[in-house]
């Protein structure tokens, strides 16, 4: 048989549209494959590297609003009881006044020369925020309760603190606005400053993720300024911190923030007489 004439290919209908475009390869080789979806949502958001002045400024005016407030508030010698209102109980929730700083400074800047705290932050929760969030914060509450009873077991118990101090008290509505914070506000402010502000100034200038994640934990230990228990906010910064190493998003670590401080904030109003 002769060879067959080669025939010209046949045009694609134009009743049926455009025809469809082959399969294109998404897969990005730069991206590691455990943490690709931290690094899709850093790739997203804008340049943070005005992140270092929003945590210097924000801790700086929240340690230097702790001086100006424990130099005015009434000494305990004077019979000074936080948990008793209405005269010394709002005096409880002043306490607090500092740690609005370390959320409300980054908020500023996000609003001031970032994108907002959707785009820079992340701060809007997804369904994997809670599933990893929950998980991580439930490694670092019961990590940071195991490091804890080994440190009394060597040490002996921890110095009295303020917070035990609140334990002896009645419990009252300032008691409860109190653990209330250390539930949710804590989280909130302390987060978009370590995991939000600091962290993306550090991934903006190209440090490894895992550097981020111990330097920040032990950032986030020390500004605690409580020697004793160093050691658990160390272990307890890395568990967080880590939720928002994978998911790329500080709404992650809120979430983790806040599992770690449910039983400790439920404990201290449960436990009041």
């Amino acid at each position: 048989m002769g060879e067959q004439p080669e025939q010209e290919p046949r045009e694609f209908p134009k009743h049926l549209g455009e025809p469809m475009r082959p399969v294109e390869d998404t897969t990005n080789a730069d991206l590691h494959p455990r943490f690709w979806e931290a690094q899709l949502e850093a790739a997203r958001r804008g340049s943070l590297a005005w992140g270092f002045a929003a945590f210097f400024i924000g801790y700086g005016g929240y340690y230097l609003t702790v001086l100006i407030l424990n130099a005015v508030r009434p000494s305990r010698a004077g019979g000074f009881d936080p948990t008793t209102p209405p005269n010394t109980g709002p005096l409880l929730l002043l306490a607090f006044a500092p740690n609005i700083l370390l959320g409300l400074v980054p908020a500023v800047f996000s609003w001031w020369r970032g994108r907002g705290l959707r785009s820079d932050f992340g701060i809007l929760p997804k369904r994997r925020d809670f599933k990893v969030g929950l998980a991580c914060g439930g490694i670092a509450l019961l990590g940071s309760w195991a490091l804890t009873l080994v440190i009394i077991a060597i040490a002996g118990p921890p110095p009295e603190t303020d917070l035990a101090r609140l334990m002896q008290g009645e419990r009252t509505v300032w008691l409860f606005l109190f653990a209330l914070f250390a539930f949710l506000g804590a989280p909130l402010t302390e987060e978009l400053l370590m995991r939000g502000a600091l962290w993306g100034a550090l991934e903006h200038y190209r440090i490894p993720r895992y550097a981020i994640l111990v330097l920040t934990a032990l950032i986030f230990a020390l500004i605690h300024q409580e020697v004793w228990r160093t050691p658990v906010l160390f272990f307890g910064g890395l568990a967080i911190g880590a939720a928002r190493m994978i998911t790329g998003r500080v709404a992650a670590s809120m979430i983790a923030h806040a599992t770690n401080n449910f039983l400790p904030a439920l404990l201290l109003f449960a436990i009041a007489r």
